[in-house]
């Protein structure tokens, strides 16, 4: 683990901060245990240990799931904000964080053309995307929600919590929504919203939404794009292939967008962000409460929030971030997401030219974002997904941390790329795939290591 730069980034800001309530009388500790540095002491030394049981989440040799490090300001600043720990429901108990959440939720909406939006922080992706739900039932009650069989499963299961009917549609052999599908279903009148998703968890796919954009136009219905993992994206629209930045610059049209900087925000957890380009449907959260929103006169994020009690720290940690690192097309964050980018690409293509024959990527093409999956050629599905789970282990041995996921077998046949994709995959024959996610910066000078040690596995379980 590197060098942690955190204690003394807090060092000073901590006195700083010390110095404005200077005036207050001293008070003593409320807990006799807090005046018991020892005690404490060893019980974060237990805290340590039992943390230790965990993978490398902060190092580049940890490829697997979506987990990226928090930077080192986010953590100090969160820390520092804990001194007070901010409430950023209603004003008084969140003043100076709820102004920050403003302004870093204000800069996020920048990234997507949005200057007249409504929006807030939210504790997770799923929360977020439960607001945008409810806003989208409120809107059409009664109506259906479409989205992908790829997208993520929060939909189905938020629909279910809000009474609402959700359907799946059928995904191409790229992971996208199938537009054919998509349309059958709108014919029928009942939809009320579209989930797009910018970048799906399990292989980075991007919707089309430009095309979905076109169907609003004839059918009449909302669009919820949910850019969770992939809404930062936007700002590198430019290193992306077509369809994905067509789909990226026309996100501007959405009706609502999620985004999580616990993702690729360089975040703690947790930290959504939920936005609707018309401010009008905070009408809908308007509630009465008889003890929070009488100390001031200005917003309280309260009042356009489902939740209640929210951690203003995450958002003195975000403010603080984009303040470090503002989100511009072409500055230092930007420039960390075509970093991951570029490394996907190289391990993608390292794949599909290895001379040994053993690895099956997609047979649509390369990644769309920063997501690689890949199967192992067997003789049939069973030893292919065998063999996924012993190469996973094996690489673990050498500190090479990957995933695994089931796709459908055909994605992965060359004959299916020149086929039409007509059908679900539901039903279909999966086969387990090992899958990285290479979301760190540092992942492109760290794709000979990964190679080294991928291979190295796959001779151990294969053969060479």
């Amino acid at each position: 683990m590197p060098q942690d730069l955190v204690p003394g980034l807090l060092s000073r800001a901590t006195e700083l901060l010390e110095q404005q309530f200077a005036a207050l009388p001293a008070a003593g500790p409320a807990f006799e245990s807090a005046a018991d540095p020892e005690s404490m002491a060893r019980i974060l030394e237990g805290v340590a240990r039992r943390l230790g049981d965990n993978y490398p989440y902060f190092h580049p040799l940890y490829a697997g799931q979506m987990l990226k490090p928090p930077h080192p300001v986010a953590r100090a600043a969160y820390a520092l904000a804990m001194t007070i720990n901010p409430n950023n429901h209603a004003r008084d108990g969140g003043r100076a964080s709820s102004e920050m959440e403003i302004e870093a939720v204000a800069q996020i909406a920048g990234i997507f053309g949005w200057t007249q939006f409504l929006g807030h922080l939210t504790s997770s992706g799923t929360l977020a995307n439960l607001e945008a739900l409810w806003v989208a039932g409120q809107l059409a009650p009664g109506k259906r929600i479409l989205g992908s069989e790829q997208a993520h499963y929060t939909h189905q299961r938020i629909s279910a919590v809000l009474k609402l009917d959700y359907s799946p549609i059928a995904a191409d052999r790229r992971g996208r929504i199938n537009m054919d599908a998509l349309e059958t279903e709108l014919r029928k009148g009942d939809v009320g919203t579209v989930v797009v998703t910018l970048g799906s968890t399990a292989l980075g796919a991007v919707d089309p939404l430009d095309e979905v954009l076109a169907l609003r136009e004839r059918y009449g219905f909302r669009v919820h794009v949910d850019g969770a993992y992939g809404g930062y994206f936007r700002l590198i629209t430019d290193a992306l292939a077509e369809p994905a930045r067509w789909a990226y610059e026309a996100i501007t049209q959405a009706d609502s967008i999620v985004i999580d900087p616990h993702k690729h925000g360089l975040q703690p957890y947790g930290c959504g962000c939920i936005l609707f380009r018309d401010p009008s449907v905070g009408r809908f959260y308007k509630h009465d409460s008889p003890y929070t929103y009488f100390t001031s006169k200005q917003l309280h994020l309260g009042e356009i929030s489902l939740e209640c009690s929210r951690a203003g720290a995450a958002a003195v940690a975000l403010w603080a971030t984009q303040q470090l690192l503002p989100l511009v097309s072409g500055g230092e964050f930007a420039r960390g997401l075509a970093h991951g980018r570029a490394a996907a690409l190289d391990l993608d293509r390292r794949l599909r030219e290895d001379q040994t024959g053993r690895f099956q990527p997609l047979a649509a093409g390369a990644p769309e974002l920063d997501i690689v999956v890949w199967k192992l050629k067997a003789e049939n599905p069973e030893q292919s997904s065998d063999l996924a789970q012993k190469v996973f282990a094996a690489c673990a041995t050498r500190d090479l941390h990957l995933a695994l996921v089931q796709l459908p077998l055909k994605w992965f046949e060359p004959e299916a790329v020149s086929e039409p994709y007509t059908h679900a995959a539901k039903g279909a024959e999966l086969v387990t795939c090992l899958r990285s996610v290479l979301m760190k910066p540092e992942h492109e000078a760290w794709l000979d290591r990964i190679w080294e040690r991928l291979t190295a596995s796959c001779d151990e379980v294969m053969g060479e």
